[in-house]
């Protein structure tokens, strides 16, 4: 592992490296890694920008969007004078602005089967900030069976929550179909552009994730691993449950029927 910093890395990171659990190896282990964050709105943004903050190496970005006004009430890497642009660059020039040292890998594209498929393996770990269920177990199905961590968030409203899933990794690790076996009807959960979500919601879900990525990266602490955090911001409250693996799950069990992700997309 390459140890040598240059004087401004030093001085950058230098709250990083006082830290006993990070120090410059940890500090290394962060500027090798490869990060995918798939969307680049209300989750990936405050994701994305505290990931180039601490000198995550390579930031894969994928998104198909182009920005809107409506976006920038919550969309914080995002500014009034780029709504038109695609997303993907837009984030990009914020990374950029924050870290010119981080290299940005821009994937103008939807998360499909095909994209899952070419853009996973070539990343150390996934984090989701997508708003959708088709993606959401598509990138649930392609990490487990592509060996990839995926760190998984959601909002709505006021509330939110969060989880790792190594399912990989073997038992006693959870997948996030042991949770969610199958999307919901459509129809049934609204969407946040039909509910609403409080802004700084996605904000605060989007730091925890970069946190549970930064843990995973350095190998410390506790990962969000077979638990899911619960978080109500009316009331100000967290909470964990447990997840426990699923013996009949479809996807990570020992009968498990999804082998590809063919048709899962």
């Amino acid at each position: 592992m390459d140890l040598d910093f240059s004087d401004a890395e030093l001085h950058r990171y230098s709250r990083h490296i006082l830290l006993a659990e990070v120090g410059a190896t940890g500090q290394a282990r962060l500027r090798a890694a490869r990060v995918l964050v798939v969307g680049a709105g209300g989750l990936g943004s405050p994701l994305a920008l505290y990931l180039a903050a601490a000198g995550v190496g390579t930031i894969g970005l994928i998104d198909h969007d182009r920005l809107e006004l409506s976006n920038l009430q919550r969309q914080i890497a995002h500014t009034t004078a780029r709504i038109g642009a695609n997303k993907v660059d837009s984030a990009a020039e914020a990374i950029t602005a924050i870290n010119p040292d981080v290299r940005v890998e821009a994937h103008i594209r939807r998360l499909d089967r095909a994209a899952a498929e070419e853009l996973i393996p070539r990343y150390d770990l996934v984090c989701d900030g997508t708003d959708n269920f088709p993606t959401r177990f598509l990138l649930g199905d392609a990490c487990h069976l592509l060996g990839r961590p995926l760190v998984s968030a959601a909002v709505l409203r006021f509330e939110g929550q969060l989880s790792v899933f190594r399912s990989h990794l073997g038992d006693p690790h959870p997948c996030q179909r042991c949770l969610h076996p199958a999307p919901p009807p459509p129809g049934l959960v609204p969407s946040c552009s039909e509910a609403g979500v409080l802004g700084a919601v996605t904000g605060v879900m989007g730091t925890l994730q970069a946190t549970e990525a930064l843990k995973l990266i350095l190998g410390i602490g506790d990962p969000l691993d077979g638990r899911l955090l619960l978080w109500d911001a009316l009331d100000a409250r967290m909470r964990t449950v447990r997840l426990k693996r699923d013996p009949d799950c479809a996807l990570c069990g020992p009968r498990a029927t999804i082998h590809d992700l063919g048709g899962h997309a």
